[in-house]
């Protein structure tokens, strides 16, 4: 289910899926406006997803970005962001077989293969 990310006044994305803390309850009312992690699932949107959603992202300081892009078979993945800038300092790609352990979530791992499609 794709639900707002309150980042701004005029910056409501809806990710594929994000990591948000606290609690469910903290949400009955409002939408989160912060995440530790935002997934995007990209085949046609891929360009978006790089350029506009990246810099939204960036800008509002989540941590950590992931791309699932499909026509690539991988996973990008973006550390580190550079508000001010509008970018992420640490771009990585992950590809089948691999497995990604969350930067914000330590010992948490997440296999390539169960992200993108049979």
């Amino acid at each position: 289910m794709q639900l707002p990310l309150v980042l701004g006044k005029r910056s409501v994305p809806e990710p594929a899926t994000a990591v948000v803390g606290g609690h469910i309850a903290d949400y009955d009312r409002a939408h989160p406006t912060t995440a530790l992690l935002v997934v995007e699932v990209a085949d046609s949107s891929l360009k978006q997803d790089r350029l506009t959603k990246r810099a939204i992202y960036a800008a509002a300081g989540i941590p950590e970005y992931w791309i699932v892009n499909l026509p690539d078979d991988c996973v990008e993945i973006r550390r580190d962001p550079e508000p001010a800038a509008r970018r992420y300092a640490s771009v990585a790609i992950a590809r089948r077989g691999d497995t990604i352990e969350l930067g914000v979530l330590r010992g948490v791992r997440v296999a390539v293969d169960d992200l993108l499609p049979s």
